[in-house]
């Protein structure tokens, strides 16, 4: 294997380690604004979000209701408060059922 390619590779591991290891070190033992947790808590969700709602839309180019079933499904079941097996298998059963009646 090159060296370059092997430099390379230590330098991609810096480049994602760094930024999760800062804020331990820079925020250990400090607590931040409550608003600022709150923002926090819903990153993840809101990533979530913007990485499925494409998707949703184009899951079927000719036939749009199919992803908006789907994603109806599991919002209701997921308000429901069901775990997320349930939420996709939930989704799964409504649109095998839309499939079988369209």
């Amino acid at each position: 294997m090159k060296s370059e390619i092997i430099w390379m590779i230590i330098g991609m591991g810096l480049v994602t380690y760094i930024p999760r290891m800062l804020p331990f070190v820079l925020f250990k033992g400090k607590e931040l604004p409550p608003f600022i947790q709150g923002v926090l808590k819903n990153v993840p969700y809101a990533t979530l979000g913007a990485l499925i709602f494409p998707a949703i839309i184009f899951i079927q180019e000719d036939d749009i209701w199919y992803g908006v079933l789907g994603a109806a499904a599991a919002f209701i079941v997921a308000f429901l408060g069901a775990n997320v097996i349930a939420v996709v298998l939930g989704s799964i059963v409504v649109l095998a059922l839309y499939s079988y009646l369209s």
